[in-house]
């Protein structure tokens, strides 16, 4: 027989328990135990009055934005929403089923005021960092580091041409990211193409499809057991800035979690010589990382790897057997022999030049032959006999893991666009969203006491 729902007459009393409809295996259940706002409570104390109407709890606030994050809602707007139907929703967010939701303007006011006063989420995201190391799932061992480029909240048509003047206290223009920009702006000195007038930091590249656009770097340093995020960090999408902080994030973890790695993890952008002599001299770690290699001008002559560098006594041999020295006499006063960009350069005799027969092939419109050698030269050499040891190898297949981080971010939380703009902007979102991909891990890996224990078979 058909059934059929019967509207009974309205009950005078009844029994509802959100914890109920919550299943055991479901998400938010999983990484809601790993929480613990007390700290983040003393920690944004300072940060309120004593007096006056309570504020919407921050907890509240915090819960909210790591389920937008978590599961791709990047509407604050529709989070709200989003948050008042779902009841799962409304169980982590510590509300009962009539509780009101707080309105959507209120993020960007606790954003703007005592969330960045605070560095409220650098708090956060450090926090699930120590539940992930009090789990087992850092080891330490090795870290990897790269970098990814999401699209700045810039559009092309508000821009203008490198050069151009810009009046910048023109009130139509004037706005946070702009006064960021400006108090930085000393700090950046590589070359642009254009400059938005929205988001003048943000980067002009055609790094992402092809297609150029204002773009931002996030920045990760993950530990390659389970791919957990140690530290993140907002940068222009330009090299050198994603190398700097690359050295940021590693001193910092060390810092703030004692953790350094034995071996570090990455792509030719961190292998310049200079980058790898900061691993090897200051830090004590092995570079598994992909050399840096500056393309020389075509010749025919013989180059530098046809000479031999001798390093106990500091000289090199060239093909015919004869030496090049930094120095061919000694001066009253020592000289370094170091160059702006960090080279020694080390010169054959003219006599022994004058007289060889592989001249023609080696300085033929030169009276000595000029080679030169970095500083961090050592650092190269050392990675040169890393590669192709079976560690090594096992270190690039690694360094893939946060690339696979970063292709999560952008699939799984629909993250290929940031919504806020300028430094603090781009470091808030970006926290915010390896916090909830760390708690993802969490979930993943940690046990869950909510579920029974199955069967080793």
């Amino acid at each position: 027989m058909m059934g059929r729902l019967e509207e009974d007459a309205a009950k005078l009393f009844y029994e509802f328990s959100l914890d109920k409809m919550v299943p055991a295996d479901h998400l938010l259940r999983k990484i809601d135990r790993f929480l613990d706002f007390d700290d983040i409570r003393a920690h944004l104390k300072p940060f309120y009055s004593h007096t006056g109407r309570p504020s919407v709890d921050p907890e509240l606030m915090c819960r909210m934005l790591i389920v937008g994050y978590c599961y791709g809602i990047r509407s604050e707007r529709r989070l709200c929403e989003e948050v008042h139907l779902n009841l799962a929703y409304r169980w982590f967010c510590k509300l009962g089923i009539e509780d009101k939701i707080p309105n959507h303007s209120t993020f960007s006011k606790a954003r703007h005021g005592r969330f960045r006063e605070s560095d409220l989420f650098r708090k956060l995201f450090e926090q699930v960092v120590f539940s992930c190391m009090s789990e087992g799932l850092v080891k330490g061992e090795g870290f990897a580091v790269d970098a990814s480029m999401i699209r700045a909240d810039a559009s092309e048509d508000n821009a203008v041409e490198a050069g151009e003047s810009i009046d910048w206290s023109d009130p139509k223009i004037a706005s946070r990211p702009v006064t960021e920009y400006l108090d930085a702006i000393d700090q950046d000195g590589a070359p642009r193409k254009k400059i938005s007038l929205t988001d003048p930091t943000a980067r002009w590249t055609a790094a992402i499809g092809g297609q150029a656009r204002f773009t931002w770097a996030t920045n990760y340093l993950i530990d390659v057991e389970t791919s957990v995020i140690v530290d993140v960090e907002p940068t222009p999408a330009y090299r050198k800035a994603e190398v700097e902080a690359a050295k940021t994030m590693i001193d910092r973890t060390e810092h703030r979690f004692g953790l350094k790695p034995r071996r570090l993890m990455g792509d030719a952008a961190y292998g310049s010589a200079e980058m790898l002599g900061w691993m090897v001299d200051e830090k004590q770690i092995e570079p598994h990382v992909a050399l840096f290699e500056t393309p020389g001008a075509p010749t025919t002559n013989f180059t530098i790897k046809d000479f031999q560098y001798h390093e106990d006594r500091d000289v090199f041999t060239c093909p015919a057997g004869k030496e090049l020295r930094q120095f061919w006499r000694n001066y009253k006063t020592p000289r370094s022999g170091i160059s702006k960009d960090n080279r020694r350069m080390y010169r054959s005799r003219n006599t022994d030049c004058a007289v060889c027969p592989l001249k023609s092939s080696c300085c033929p419109s030169a009276p000595f032959r000029k080679v030169s050698r970095s500083i961090y030269e050592h650092a190269r050499d050392k990675v040169k006999r890393l590669r192709g040891t079976e560690e090594y190898e096992q270190s690039r297949r690694d360094r893939k893991k946060v690339e696979m981080s970063f292709a999560h971010l952008k699939c799984q939380h629909r993250f290929r666009r940031l919504r806020l703009r300028g430094p603090t902007g781009a470091n808030d979102e970006f926290l915010l969203a390896a916090t909830t991909q760390n708690l993802r891990k969490l979930a993943k890996y940690a046990p869950n006491p909510f579920l029974p224990m199955q069967n080793a078979a």
